[in-house]
């Protein structure tokens, strides 16, 4: 067996694959189908200072090569979170990272003050989610936004810090060099693109909130692209993630300059995606000569 092991802003996991946020709620629907510490982590459904609903439906369209979610951030609030959940999770054997995501710098600081008193491993600073009114998305799109919001979170937050970015923005690599300017520890991208469908039966929005992210495979090519961009722009760890559904796309991403990689969309259609992904990529390296997944980040060939 190949070593799988990564380590990311002073945090081991033992394999370089995380369930994405958002897809993979708290964990438990996927436990049924096989252990949780089969993933090296978890990026928690998204947690907000306050319990929200999230948007009215309709708020999930299909599109060709994916889908498209205006979910809106329903989750039960950080105190619901750190009370009722992480408990449970804690006794998983995997890595646990709470998202967050605010309205205010406010709102960011007070969450990851309480969540650095806990034992999740690692904070993601969710400023770059498309499906929402308010917050989030406007911190991230802006270098000036990125750098200040960070420096906010960074004086609250006594566990590592990684920075979730948007791809709704003219240059990564510019808003990934504010990111590490203010103190991030690691980075991960990209966030869905902002999309759009119309029922031509109606002539209405699909989704209530009229636009949502977009997510799955038809992401690939342009993550892989801002991934490797944003590694040549900034020296801290990168967790790569937008359309990856096989072991395949998972090397790509890493070759592109990420650390580790998180799977989110394919766990909709495909549950069990965590265990090939880790198979195929154990095979890949060990027909390759690889001993380490490391050896593969940023490993990409100049012509």
């Amino acid at each position: 067996m190949a070593d799988l092991r990564v380590t990311i802003a002073g945090v081991e996991f033992q394999n370089p694959l995380i369930a994405a946020s958002g897809t993979f709620g708290f964990g438990h629907e996927y436990q049924e189908f096989y252990p949780l510490s089969t993933l090296g982590g978890i990026s928690c459904k998204g947690i907000t200072l306050k319990e929200r609903l999230g948007n009215p439906p309709p708020r999930i369209a299909e599109t060709p090569g994916g889908m498209l979610n205006a979910v809106g951030l329903q989750n039960p609030g950080v105190d619901a979170f750190i009370q009722k959940e992480l408990p449970w999770l804690s006794q998983q054997g995997t890595r646990i990272i709470a998202n967050i995501a605010g309205n205010t710098p406010a709102e960011y600081c007070e969450m990851a003050e309480k969540l650095s008193d806990t034992c999740v491993d690692m904070l993601e600073l969710n400023i770059s989610c498309p499906n929402v009114k308010e917050g989030g998305v406007h911190f991230g799109t802006s270098c000036a936004g990125v750098e200040d919001i960070t420096a906010q979170v960074r004086r609250y937050c006594k566990k590592p810090l990684m920075v979730k970015l948007s791809p709704n923005v003219a240059d990564i690599g510019e808003i990934a060099a504010a990111a590490e300017s203010a103190g991030a520890d690691a980075l991960s991208l990209i966030n869905t693109l902002t999309g759009m469908r119309i029922d031509i039966k109606n002539r209405r929005p699909i989704l209530h909130n009229n636009t949502g992210g977009l997510s799955g495979p038809a992401l690939l090519p342009v993550a892989i692209r801002m991934v490797w961009q944003a590694a040549n722009r900034v020296s801290i760890p990168i967790v790569g993630m937008g359309g990856i559904s096989t072991w395949k796309d998972a090397v790509e991403m890493l070759l592109a300059g990420a650390s580790a990689v998180q799977i989110g969309t394919v766990l909709f259609s495909n549950p069990k995606a965590p265990l090939h992904i880790v198979k195929g990529l154990n095979e890949y390296m060990t027909q390759n000569g690889i001993s380490s997944v490391t050896e593969l980040t940023g490993g990409i060939m100049p012509w």
